[in-house]
């Protein structure tokens, strides 16, 4: 995981204007601050950046960064 992790965390970080110090695989999206408007254009980001299709509600239903570095990377392996 630490590379979709990471991967995950630099778009957060350099996209979303997320603080890189807040952003672990534990963090949960409103401690990152990520709104729902931000979770809809990190959804959008991961399609063209990764070309892994995460919908927005997906994305909300995970409690976790990690978690959805995770589902990322499912998705990832499966395309």
């Amino acid at each position: 995981m630490p590379n979709t992790f990471e991967t995950l965390k630099e778009i957060l970080v350099s996209k979303l204007k997320v603080d890189a110090g807040q952003v672990t695989p534990e963090a949960t999206r409103e401690e990152v601050e990520l709104d729902s408007l931000a979770v809809v254009e990190l959804s959008l980001l991961l399609e063209k950046e990764l070309g892994v299709k995460v919908s927005d509600d997906e994305l909300l239903d995970l409690d976790t960064i990690g978690d959805m570095a995770l589902l990322v990377e499912q998705r990832m392996s499966t395309v």
